[in-house]
């Protein structure tokens, strides 16, 4: 999605995009990335970042809080994760989940997008589109 979405080749924003969960999710350090990927790819991945530390919440809290100061690249990022979750959400929801619960989350990642300074146009409709899919789904539930 995010090669077919920015208009110059950036494969280190590709790299980036794929691993932009794993300090988050799979015990590898920034030192890690960097010394596999560089530091370029390293910077990106630890910009879009989570800290694990902090209570799920505040982690979202401080998404939000930090939309509008992410760079254009990571901005990439951001967006092309929130595409991704949200198609898994509409796909498979998590099965605990009521509808209610999805609504939040949908609705927790536009206020993430809506802080962007400088969002990708084509993965900013992306965003869009995968919104408005679930939208029409929850105003109009299967019987």
């Amino acid at each position: 999605m995010v090669a077919t979405a920015i208009s110059e080749p950036d494969t280190n924003l590709i790299i980036a995009t794929l691993l932009h969960d794993v300090v988050e999710d799979a015990g590898v350090t920034k030192e890690d990335v960097a010394a596999r990927f560089g530091s370029d790819v390293a910077d990106l991945v630890m910009e879009v970042t989570d800290d694990k530390s902090l209570p799920k919440a505040e982690r979202k809290r401080l998404q939000v809080a930090h939309a509008p100061m992410l760079s254009t690249r990571a901005q990439v990022i951001k967006l092309a994760d929130k595409i991704s979750n949200l198609r898994g959400i509409l796909n498979s929801p998590p099965a605990d989940w009521s509808m209610e619960r999805c609504r939040e989350y949908f609705d927790w990642g536009k206020q993430v997008l809506d802080g962007l300074t400088a969002p990708n146009p084509i993965l900013k409709a992306e965003f869009e589109k995968t919104y408005r899919i679930f939208d029409e789904l929850s105003a109009h539930p299967q019987q």
